[in-house]
């Protein structure tokens, strides 16, 4: 629990600040619900040297700048962003769930959690992230069309990305890096009739060009091979700690269960993005992160009220709308005043 007193109550709030969870906070934001997003910084979208595959932005924008721009956006409509740890959480017998984080505590109606994973990196030596070193096929495959390329490591995942990579270049080499593979049987008789070298020593250095690009790897027999650059498959740890913390169900693979619009098995308890089953890319994350905003504002929009409400509190007074809170009321009139 925070070590002062302060206790932030909002309709929702977004736990990741990432695309998939900042998509979400902006939807309920505009919608008129009160929300948050903690956000203890970094992230796998952060990192991005560049974006790619995402209409409307180019390529020379790097996932820091798409995030900052993202950060502004949802402040303008009356999104609050907070930058702070959460450590623990729990629900109460009110329905509500109160997190608490190393700066304040939050207490909320619905929680969206955007938490995402943490790629496992191999043992250094490794070429520069971005320049070289990659962890998204369907993100940077385009890159390497026609150019030397190689795949890390010993499991079925590296197996196949190794022979997917042929369709873009015919210079695939697969790196065991001295472990031992773990590929099935039918998956070594896929690798012998494609044509990829299986390299089986560790690597010893990197050589990268003038521009911190790679350009080619050093094993411990002392060969050198050119490389433009490569993907690594030692795959992932997912953050689901608050996850399990409130009951949802995980799958086998760490990746938290949810339905087509994000609800957990948990009621109030939404998941989004990189921390869900599914392609881990910008654009599903913004479409993840839209439609859980949608159903949280179908669950709390004020209007129409039910028949049952109504029956017991009378119609709807001219007073009673609009809906939307005060303070979104208010920014929202500044947002479309114009001098």
């Amino acid at each position: 629990m925070a070590t002062d007193s302060t206790v932030h109550d909002y309709e929702v709030l977004v736990v990741g600040g990432g695309p998939a969870g900042m998509t979400a906070a902006l939807y309920t934001t505009r919608l008129g619900h009160r929300t948050a997003v903690v956000d203890r910084g970094g992230g796998r979208a952060a990192m991005m040297q560049d974006v790619h595959n995402l209409l409307g932005v180019t390529e020379g924008t790097s996932g820091h700048e798409f995030l900052s721009v993202g950060r502004d956006q949802l402040r303008e409509y009356g999104c609050d962003i907070h930058n702070d740890l959460l450590v623990s959480c729990d629900s109460n017998e009110d329905g509500s769930i109160r997190l608490c984080g190393n700066n304040a505590d939050y207490r909320t109606k619905y929680v969206v959690l955007a938490t995402g994973f943490n790629d496992v990196r191999p043992e250094p030596p490794l070429p520069r992230t971005g320049r070289g070193l990659h962890y998204c096929l369907h993100c940077d495959a385009y890159m390497f069309v026609d150019e030397p390329v190689y795949v890390m490591g010993y499991g079925e995942s590296a197996a196949h990305v190794a022979a997917i990579m042929l369709n873009f270049t015919n210079d695939v080499d697969l790196l065991t890096r001295d472990d031992s593979p773990e590929w099935s049987d039918e998956t070594a008789t896929m690798l012998s009739n494609h044509p990829i070298d299986i390299i089986h020593e560790d690597i010893t250095g990197v050589q990268n060009d003038k521009d911190g690009w790679l350009a080619a790897l050093e094993f411990e027999d002392g060969m050198v091979r050119e490389y433009k650059g490569g993907f690594t498959m030692y795959g992932a740890e997912y953050n689901n700690g608050l996850a399990r913390n409130l009951g949802c169900d995980v799958n086998d693979d760490g990746t938290v269960v949810v339905d087509d619009h994000g609800q957990t098995t948990v009621d109030r308890v939404y998941a989004v993005g990189d921390l869900t089953p599914g392609h881990n890319q910008l654009p599903i994350a913004l479409g993840e992160g839209a439609k859980a905003g949608i159903s949280l504002h179908f669950a709390l929009r004020e209007f129409p009220r039910d028949l049952d409400v109504i029956e017991e509190q009378g119609p709807v007074r001219s007073d009673e709308v609009p809906g939307i809170p005060d303070e979104l009321l208010e920014q929202e009139v500044d947002f479309h005043t114009y001098d």
